[in-house]
């Protein structure tokens, strides 16, 4: 079975004075371009089996806004390791997933995505606000290693 991991970068966000940097919500623009990762899943990925989102109010807000948008909506769980995680700490993220699981999503920050985007797969992306990296590998999670995984697709849906 084909593993493809996902990894999403939170929509943009605020920069409201005196908020917690975990605690910044969407921009206008993020709002907006949350809904368009959703839409651009949803006629691209057939099913996901789960989610792994960091529990910063922005990754949170940008899940909620896609996540509407699919067909089926797949359990979430917040993961405080994915708010400011190394690659090697996102690795160790992924090789806990359910092994059942053929299709995951990430959803995180930089520099820590683009780091791991480019441990797995060797590519130096540039991953803006609300962009989309596909990464599939023939490998169950526990087995996913540096340059293990193919960049599949890149996309940065906007609204």
């Amino acid at each position: 079975m084909t593993r493809t991991l996902i990894l999403l970068r939170h929509a943009k966000s605020a920069w409201p004075a005196d908020t917690p940097d975990a605690a910044r919500p969407l921009a206008a623009r993020g709002l907006r371009d949350a809904p368009a990762v959703g839409r651009w899943l949803h006629a691209q990925v057939p099913k996901i089996d789960c989610v792994v989102c960091s529990p910063a109010v922005r990754a949170v807000q940008t899940w909620d806004l896609a996540a509407v948008h699919l067909a089926a909506m797949p359990p979430v769980s917040h993961d405080q390791r994915l708010y400011g995680a190394s690659a090697y700490e996102l690795l160790a993220v992924i090789q806990q997933l359910p092994r059942g699981a053929s299709t995951a999503v990430l959803v995180g920050h930089n520099p820590g995505l683009e780091d791991f985007l480019t441990l797995l797969t060797g590519a130096a992306e540039v991953l803006k606000t609300s962009a989309i990296a596909v990464i599939t590998t023939p490998l169950n999670w526990e087995q996913w290693r540096p340059g293990s995984g193919t960049v599949a697709a890149l996309a940065t849906p906007r609204g």
